[in-house]
């Protein structure tokens, strides 16, 4: 009997047609639709192999729904959706994706620091409406951002490559991490350490970087907010429960920061309602990897974990290895 693939969303036809060779594959055809959690079982009932995405939840009882469920390919660098316990359990192997997104979630960060910046979404819905103010009005006066100062909150590779990308505009770059880097890796990419709250008064724009982990969990609250300067801009491309959503709408609506640009929220797929209201706010719905070439290898590297298995091999990139007893 065929294999039967299920992938929970779109992904490059690349990558599927390689699947179709290997099985019979069927794919929840709406881009835009995050499968329910009755849908997801209902699929899986049908299923001997799941390639899901980072938004996509897999809990418990999503996996025993299966009881033919031979692994779980996740397309995320770390598969927080889905209930590894549970699989081992089964002795389900679970895949995931080595850290590819780096430049391209890079790029987005400044496509969104630079529109919250220039007020770029404002501008576009006003040209729209039939509102154009005049080449030297002030009517879409926003902030500079070459040779202004640009604070990293997490000097991981994404914060590096954003780093990279400052210098091309002339910013200082403060950063702060958990272990301060050497004085030569600190010359070589031309930063300087700061303690957060040092960071964070000093900076014109704030880039959130870390990981999310119980220590980071509303790292950027209230207190932090309020050491922002009124004419800087926080972006958040990391995590959304690193940052208080509603310590961060309080801040914006009483412009004791002048924006903020995000891509991640604390409770995805919704956003707090507050910020959508806000017109200094620019939001993406979690965009970060949404490069072409980038997602090609990332399905393309999902697919090698199912393809493996299938063939009977250990998947090349596997999250619970115990289950092959190493």
């Amino acid at each position: 009997m065929a294999q039967r693939i299920f992938v929970t969303q779109p992904i490059p036809e690349k990558a599927l047609a390689r699947l179709r060779e290997h099985g019979s594959v069927e794919v929840n055809a709406d881009s835009a639709h995050i499968l329910t959690k009755p849908e997801l079982m209902a699929a899986l009932r049908q299923s001997d192999y799941l390639l899901c995405l980072i938004h996509d939840t897999v809990d418990a009882e999503a996996i025993n729904a299966s009881p033919n469920l031979k692994l779980i390919a996740s397309m995320a660098t770390a598969p927080a959706g889905i209930d590894v316990a549970a699989a081992t359990a089964r002795r389900i192997p679970v895949t995931r994706n080595p850290p590819l997104v780096t430049e391209a979630t890079a790029d987005l960060h400044w496509a969104l620091l630079l529109a919250v910046a220039r007020r770029v979404v404002e501008a576009d819905r006003a040209l729209r409406s039939g509102l154009f103010p005049g080449g030297q009005s002030i009517h879409f006066l926003g902030g500079e951002v070459n040779g202004k100062t640009l604070g990293i909150v997490g000097l991981g590779a994404i914060g590096e490559a954003v780093a990279r990308r400052a210098r091309g505009f002339a910013m200082r770059i403060l950063y702060t991490k958990r272990h301060r880097l050497e004085e030569a890796r600190e010359t070589g990419l031309g930063v300087e350490y700061r303690n957060l709250d040092e960071l964070l008064s000093e900076s014109d724009f704030v880039s959130i970087h870390v990981a999310l982990s119980p220590q980071t969990v509303h790292l950027i609250g209230e207190r932090e907010l309020r050491r922002m300067r009124p004419s800087a801009y926080l972006v958040n491309t990391a995590r959304g429960p690193i940052v208080d959503e509603k310590a961060l709408v309080r801040a914006l609506q009483e412009r004791r920061i002048a924006g903020a640009a995000l891509d991640v929220y604390e409770h995805e797929p919704m956003v707090e309602p507050g910020l959508i209201e806000l017109p200094n706010v620019v939001l993406t719905p979690h965009l970060g990897s949404a490069a072409l070439d980038t997602r090609e290898r990332l399905a393309g590297i999902a697919v090698d974990n199912i393809i493996a298995v299938i063939e009977g091999r250990r998947p090349p990139n596997i999250f619970n290895p115990e289950i092959y007893g190493t």
